[in-house]
């Protein structure tokens, strides 16, 4: 199957914005700076249920292996 018969079964907008990647050379940079917030926010939000149920989970977790191992 050839690149124009694939073309051809798809929208115009589509095929656009394919044409348009592949003469850059198929590089996309995205949004680096959102992507670089979106993951500290989340390291934040961890390490802040960390601190507040970490003592319940220890607990929780030191409970269940006392039980398994009598």
């Amino acid at each position: 199957m050839c690149a124009t018969t694939v073309f051809a079964a798809l929208p115009a907008s589509l095929v656009g914005g394919i044409s348009e990647r592949v003469l850059r050379g198929g590089r996309e940079r995205g949004d680096v700076p959102g992507w670089v917030m979106i993951t500290l926010m989340t390291a934040v939000l961890v390490m802040g249920l960390l601190a507040v149920a970490g003592p319940a989970l220890e607990g929780l977790f030191n409970q269940a292996i006392s039980r398994v191992s009598k």
